[in-house]
C-alpha cells in the first residue's frame, strides 16, 4: 500500500458502522477489530454532450498568458481566460471541485495542466482499525486513573511527614 503523499489534499470517506454489542452476543469481545476499505475513484468522464466531467485534468488549449480567473456563484465553476502571445483569447470553464494550479499573470504553454490530476488511483483502499468500548469500561478507566492520582499525592505527603519526623529526631 502506498502512503500519503506529503502536501497533496485527499478526500475523506465516511462509513457508518453498526457494531455488535457483545452484552447481547456473546461471540463479540471487546477488543480491536480491522476493518479493509475502498472506494472507486474512478476515470475521467466525459458527458454526452462534449463537455469534461469534474474527475479530469483541465488544460490549456494554447500557449499564452492567464488574463483572469473569474468565479461563477451560481454553479461555483471559474473561467479561465487565456490570451496568447498573437493576441488570441479563449476562456476554459472549470467545473467546481478540481483544484486550480494556475494563477493570474501566469504563462502557460499548449496543453499545460490547470488543474490537479484526480485520478491517482483507481481504487482507493485502506486498512484501518476500531476498538469495541464500552462507556462503562471508559469510565472504569477514568476512575481507576483518578484513584492512582490520588494514592501518588498521599504517598508524597506520607513521605514529607515521615522525613520531618525523622529531621526531628536527629540529634546533633
Amino acid at each position: 500500500m502506498v502512503g500519503p503523499v506529503p502536501g497533496k489534499k485527499y478526500s475523506t470517506m465516511v462509513f457508518p458502522i453498526l457494531s455488535p454489542d457483545p452484552k447481547t452476543d456473546k461471540s463479540v469481545n471487546y477488543l480491536t477489530y480491522p476493518i479493509y476499505v475502498a472506494g472507486n475513484r474512478g476515470r475521467g468522464q466525459i458527458y454526452p454532450d462534449g463537455k469534461k466531467s469534474n474527475n479530469n485534468v483541465f488544460t490549456t488549449p494554447l500557449a499564452g498568458k492567464i488574463e483572469s480567473m473569474t468565479p461563477n456563484a451560481t454553479d461555483g465553476s471559474t473561467s479561465v481566460t487565456i490570451v496568447s502571445s498573437s493576441g488570441n483569447r479563449t476562456t476554459e470553464v472549470i467545473p467546481a471541485g478540481p483544484t486550480l494550479l494556475v494563477s493570474v499573470g501566469q504563462d502557460v504553454l499548449a496543453d499545460q495542466a490547470l488543474t490537479e490530476n484526480p485520478n491517482v488511483g483507481g481504487l482507493g483502499q485502506d486498512e484501518t482499525e476500531i476498538v469495541l468500548q464500552s462507556p462503562e469500561r471508559v469510565q472504569g478507566l477514568i476512575v481507576f486513573f483518578i484513584t492512582v492520582v490520588i494514592a501518588q499525592v498521599f504517598l508524597v505527603v506520607k513521605k514529607k511527614q515521615f522525613e520531618k519526623v525523622q529531621l526531628s529526631e536527629m540529634n546533633f
